[in-house]
């Protein structure tokens, strides 16, 4: 096999517009090319061959065909030749028996772990019911208030595209409160097996309650207290509670006093200590915590400016996924924080994504952003992605994941710091391109010298500190590791 073509099927599949009902897929009349590419997208690509493996090269030649890329088609003939570098018997066995992926989360049982965020995508019944119907487990209902709800224009923007982090200016629900709460009986009734949680955000003590027996009564399966919005226009909502930790305490305490089902606070990263507000909303009762919401941002862009006006909002998407594990991870390891779940949010974008909130100790995780950006057929690769995992470990319970990267996390200075991991060059992939050179030589330790000639770049044993620098600028993923080694002592 080319050495290249793990590095080419994911370019081509990156190079890919994720068309709606797909031109190349319906031109092609024998497997489903545009299933592949998405499977490729969303860290699922040794699974991509089962949308590939009977097409011939006429029928991915006639799916070029129907390629609608501005610039050129996509290379299906080519891409099908890299994904399907093992034979089909061999390859078959690995998506037969999928372990079940269903977990119990505050006591209700879910058929997986993928929850729609309480967000923009997740406004109405029609919207909520289809994504139940492509196998999404349940829904944190965009938050119901009691205020009047008036939304600007633009709200949204982007760094990238794709996404590399997304900022939106959207508040609560603009549907009347009753409307939403009998969207939210109208789902529990005809989904009875999904897991319906309606969102809540009150100003006062009595439109709390108010609100949580209004979604108890709906037949909510839980209740989430949005505690961390950061673009409330009224104060004393949102972020400005999350940010309070005896506010906190007291909602949550008037919240469980009066309902019997659930009750799930949101926190806020807007914050530097999470645990504080997290305490509150343990010590008041809480059953599980969400975390997190959106973090404040501004991006100047004339283009999304409000009649001439910017200001701060919610930042989300891939960027802040390391900062939502970070807070995660701060809760889970709180020795005063017991026998709480959590369901984590932020940046979550494929199955791999979800693990890794998964193995920090949350049961379930909410997904918004990349929802927006390529809607809920995302479902199918965190689904597939996330049994394959499994399946390949051996394992049979998604509970068995929770945590179980807890013990290696550490705080800094318990870090090893008496061993090295040498970076290492394979000549075999390297292309010559010199970006390691520049990096490490501007950026670096110059721990790597490049001959213009030959273009082979060479690591100098003796100036390396294995800060692996040179090995994340590698395009083409030339740049490896070795194994770990004790520091040589010094003179």
């Amino acid at each position: 096999m080319n050495k290249y073509t793990t590095l080419f099927a994911q370019e081509e599949a990156t190079r890919c517009l994720l068309c709606l009902d797909a031109p190349c897929s319906k031109a092609c009349g024998c497997g489903d090319p545009a299933r592949a590419i998405r499977a490729i997208r969303f860290d699922n690509a040794k699974n991509a061959y089962l949308w590939l493996k009977d097409c011939t090269d006429t029928d991915l030649e006639r799916a070029e065909g129907a390629c609608i890329h501005y610039d050129r088609p996509i290379r299906l003939r080519e891409l099908a030749h890299a994904v399907v570098g093992e034979t089909a018997d061999q390859q078959d066995g690995k998506t037969a028996d999928l372990p079940s992926l269903a977990i119990d989360f505050c006591g209700i049982r879910c058929e997986n772990p993928f929850f729609l965020a309480s967000s923009a995508v997740c406004t109405n019944y029609e919207m909520v019911a289809r994504a139940f119907d492509m196998g999404w487990a349940g829904v944190f209902y965009k938050t119901i208030c009691l205020k009047e709800i008036k939304e600007v224009s633009p709200r949204f923007d982007a760094i990238g595209k794709p996404f590399i982090g997304f900022r939106n200016m959207e508040q609560l629900s603009e549907n009347p409160v009753d409307m939403d709460f009998d969207i939210l009986k109208r789902l529990k009734q005809n989904y009875p097996n999904k897991v319906v949680i309606a969102s809540i955000m009150g100003q006062t003590e009595k439109e709390w309650i108010k609100l949580a027996k209004k979604a108890e009564a709906a037949g909510c399966d839980a209740i989430e207290l949005n505690f961390s919005c950061p673009q409330m226009r009224l104060a004393g909502m949102g972020s400005d509670v999350g940010q309070n930790s005896e506010l906190v305490m007291t909602y949550t305490t008037y919240v469980k006093r009066n309902v019997s089902i659930p009750v799930i606070p949101k926190m806020t990263p807007n914050i530097t200590q999470i645990y504080k507000p997290a305490m509150g909303a343990f010590f008041a009762g809480a059953d599980a915590i969400s975390a997190i919401n959106t973090i404040k941002s501004i991006t100047i862009n004339h283009e999304v400016e409000v009649s001439n006006k910017l200001a701060v909002s919610g930042y989300s998407g891939r960027a802040i996924k390391p900062i939502a594990l970070r807070y995660i991870l701060e809760m889970a390891q709180n020795t005063f924080i017991k026998n709480i779940q959590f369901s984590g949010v932020g940046g979550i974008e494929t199955w791999h994504d979800a693990l890794d909130f998964i193995q920090l100790g949350c049961r379930n995780v909410q997904v918004c952003t990349a929802v927006m950006q390529y809607g809920y057929r995302i479902i199918d690769d965190l689904i597939l992605g996330l049994q394959t995992y499994m399946k390949e470990r051996g394992i049979s319970e998604v509970a068995k994941l929770v945590g179980e990267r807890l013990p290696q996390c550490v705080t800094p200075h318990n870090l090893d710091r008496d061993t090295i991991v040498y970076p290492k060059i394979d000549r075999e992939r390297c292309m010559g391109c010199g970006r390691c050179y520049l990096s490490c030589r501007d950026a670096g330790h110059q721990a790597i010298t490049f001959d213009t000639e030959s273009r082979q770049p060479r690591i100098v044993g003796t100036k390396c500190v294995g800060c692996h620098l040179c090995r994340l600028v590698c395009p083409t993923g030339a740049i490896g590791i070795t194994k770990r080694i004790n520091k040589k002592k010094q003179v």
